[in-house]
């Protein structure tokens, strides 16, 4: 009998069920089953939030009596119990029951299924570094300039929307030159507190659960083709393509890798030739062009790193700000393994601080970094650097929780504001806001949707899209790696994991165009560590064994991983669904395409290599890592759907990233990305947001 009531009166009705089927899952021993650790009020607040599931759960115990019968499930000894589970897990209900009982029971307190920690202390894990937290580490939040929908000013000198990296770099750089600015940002400000504690809605975890970065209003649908089939998407699914909505974007809760591009990563087109049915191009920039915005983004924004050569790196006007973070003992054991297998190894540039920099502390070692806040605000993001500055000169404002539902234009199609919505006490509001400039920096996906949403006369399919080149070339990063299982214990948690990367694999790979990087992973959650060895087929879903599998694993696991450059196509894209639309009648993007067979052969070539790797240093059994997104490759490396180029038959953005025919437009995220290298992309959408916002300021100077 199926139900949609998703409270506890729900679960209570089959209360006794319930908690045989969660002390199966995951059995008592020295330490609480899942019931007795709290499983059964973590499941009651999982359906508050998805209702939806109710009924799934409702299955998967209507499943466990029909397997049990005649008896009850209640009344089958473990063995039979067990049995009966693994009958269940041979479909996809009964396999996601077991998996997401154990993330409650892995997942930090605060969720409930791990209500006395009691998961933590078997497996050796605590968010705190081990030498404990800093005996007095006052955090300030950064200054707030809000402004209210009745506050906002008629015109500003500047709309910036999004406050990501690109975002805050453009706020930044324009009020201190003078300029009014308004920042439009669609999420909320949460505190480092909110962000820096919940292990499933962590945007890099994939539970099905919207992440507190935002958005959290599961209104932001999103539509995805899949052959002749439409999904509607919510932002919790990974193919959402979610890159947070939040003041500082994913900048709040990103890992931080800095990553120069290399210089061939600017000339793909030339270097490897174009690939059948690929949109490969050469940037209409190179490496010195943005060299020295590459200094400037290290240097004022803040990144620790080494200044030891490596391959394919391009050459430094200057060293790094501050030393890399030093590594730990797993680091030393890849060193040696790497040696071993004649590959060149370097430290991870990282926009964290190794050292106080900037008047906020260096990296405490913690356990939790990547997907979180940092506690002692360590870590560089755009709310505690530019949007400090901006907010500081006294003439940039933000509002909060506002969509940008299109490009405000005059008869002649230029553009001079923006419609803004929001809600305020329950009703929904909507205004346009002038202003003489106009910066786009929302990411990859939500830059095209507005582009698209806002037709004009002269661009009736969308501004800047005349030649249908708005929300083309949709990219991010096929990831390769691997996940190792060791005899000794090889995972030292010391934070925030990345200490040592290959970079022998960006280029020159024999028949595979292009090439990417290998980096230890970041120190994973406990309830990503079940994840990691479910998925690689090193642990079972449920049962004692799993139980005991994850106290052995735990810190016997190590994942190594690393992007790949892809060669991108023109039908990976963005496109708008005026069928659906969101509160604000707005609508939604509507993402299709996949990623090219050549970025699959380079998943498999990075894959192998890490798996050499793992073996090398020690393992016992390695997985290689062979999966692939549903649809587009987007996520929070999302990139390429505003194209730079020097033609505006094939191109969104002018070399200077402004868009084609308007010249007070101008984008300063991902999207003007022509190819999204081998590495992690933020560095690199700093520096271009220094130079594109550099030059505006210099023109109107002139």
């Amino acid at each position: 009998m199926a139900t949609t009531d998703p409270d506890t009166t729900f679960l209570s009705r089959r209360a006794g069920l319930l908690r045989a089927v969660l002390d199966t899952i995951v059995p008592r021993d020295d330490y609480p089953s899942a019931a007795e650790a709290g499983g059964i009020t973590f499941l009651a607040r999982l359906l508050a939030e998805r209702p939806d599931w109710a009924p799934r759960v409702d299955r998967t115990l209507d499943l466990a009596e029909q397997l049990a019968a005649p008896r009850r499930f209640a009344d089958l000894d473990e063995p039979e119990r067990e049995a009966v589970l693994a009958a269940m897990a041979e479909g996809a209900d009964g396999r996601w029951f077991a998996e997401i009982v154990n993330a409650g029971f892995y997942a930090d307190p605060g969720n409930g299924g791990n209500a006395s920690g009691a998961s933590w202390a078997m497996v050796g894990w605590d968010p705190a570094p081990a030498g404990g937290w800093p005996v007095s580490v006052p955090v300030s939040e950064p200054p707030r300039s809000e402004v209210t929908a009745a506050e906002l000013l008629d015109r500003y000198d500047a709309i910036v929307v999004g406050s990501g990296a690109g975002g805050g770099v453009a706020a930044g750089v324009l009020a201190e030159s003078g300029r009014t600015v308004l920042v439009v940002e669609a999420g909320g400000w949460p505190s480092i507190a909110e962000l820096s504690h919940d292990h499933l809605r962590n945007p890099r975890s994939t539970w099905g659960l919207e992440p507190l970065s935002g958005p959290t209003d599961v209104d932001q649908t999103r539509i995805l083709d899949i052959g002749q089939d439409q999904l509607r998407l919510r932002p919790g699914d990974p193919a959402w393509s979610n890159n947070a909505f939040t003041v500082g974007g994913g900048t709040r809760v990103y890992g931080a890798q800095a990553w120069r591009f290399s210089p061939r990563d600017f000339a793909m087109a030339s270097t490897y030739g174009v690939p059948d049915g690929s949109s490969l191009a050469d940037w209409p920039i190179g490496y010195d062009d943005l060299e020295p915005f590459y200094r400037r983004a290290e240097w004022e924004i803040g990144v620790s790193g080494s200044d030891e050569p490596g391959p394919y790196q391009g050459w430094r006007s200057s060293g790094y700000p501050m030393p890399p973070l030093v590594g730990g003992p797993t680091r030393d054991r890849l060193a040696l393994a790497a040696q071993a297998l004649g590959m060149s190894t370097r430290p991870v540039p990282l926009l964290i601080n190794s050292v106080p920099y900037l008047g906020r502390h260096s990296c405490a070692r913690c356990r939790a970094c990547v997907g979180f806040t940092c506690p002692v605000d360590a870590k560089n993001d755009s709310q505690n650097t530019m949007f400090r500055r901006a907010f500081g000169s006294g003439r940039c404002a933000i509002i909060l929780r506002t969509r940008a539902v299109r490009l405000a234009a005059d008869d002649r199609g230029r553009v001079i504001g923006v419609d803004l919505a929001g809600e305020d006490q329950g009703q929904l509001w909507r205004r346009t806001v002038l202003a003489g400039q106009v910066v786009l920096a929302a990411g990859a996906v939500e830059t095209a949707r507005l582009l698209l949403n806002s037709p004009t006369a002269q661009e009736p399919a969308g501004i800047g899209n005349l030649l249908d080149q708005v929300g083309r070339h949709l990219q991010g990063h096929t990831y390769g790696g691997a996940v190792g299982v060791f005899a000794d214990e090889v995972e030292d948690l010391v934070g925030p994991g990345p200490a040592i990367a290959t970079t022998d694999y960006q280029h020159d790979n024999l028949g595979v165009v292009g090439g990417g990087i290998i980096v230890n992973e970041f120190v994973p959650t406990p309830s990503n560590t079940y994840r990691y060895l479910v998925d690689a087929g090193l642990l079972t879903r449920f049962g004692r064994d799993a139980k005991s599998g994850m106290r052995h694993f735990t810190r016997r696991m190590l994942r190594i991983m690393g992007p790949f450059h892809e060669v991108t196509t023109a039908d990976a894209r963005v496109r708008v669904d005026p069928s659906v639309q969101d509160r604000y009648q707005i609508p939604v993007a509507r993402l299709s395409g996949g990623p090219h067979p050549e970025d699959l052969r380079g998943r498999d070539l990075i894959s192998d290599r890490a798996a050499a790797w793992l073996t090398a240093a020690g393992a016992t059994r390695v997985v290689p890592f062979l999966g692939r997104p549903i649809g587009p490759s987007a996520g929070q490396h999302q990139a390429g759907t505003c194209r730079m180029g020097d033609n505006p038959a094939t191109s969104v953005v002018d070399p200077w990233g402004r868009v084609w025919g308007h010249p007070n437009l101008a984008v300063t995220d991902g999207s003007v990305h022509v190819t999204n290298g081998g590495v992690n992309p933020v560095l690199t959408i700093l520096a271009l947001a220094f130079r594109t916002t550099a030059h505006l300021v210099a023109e109107q100077l002139s």
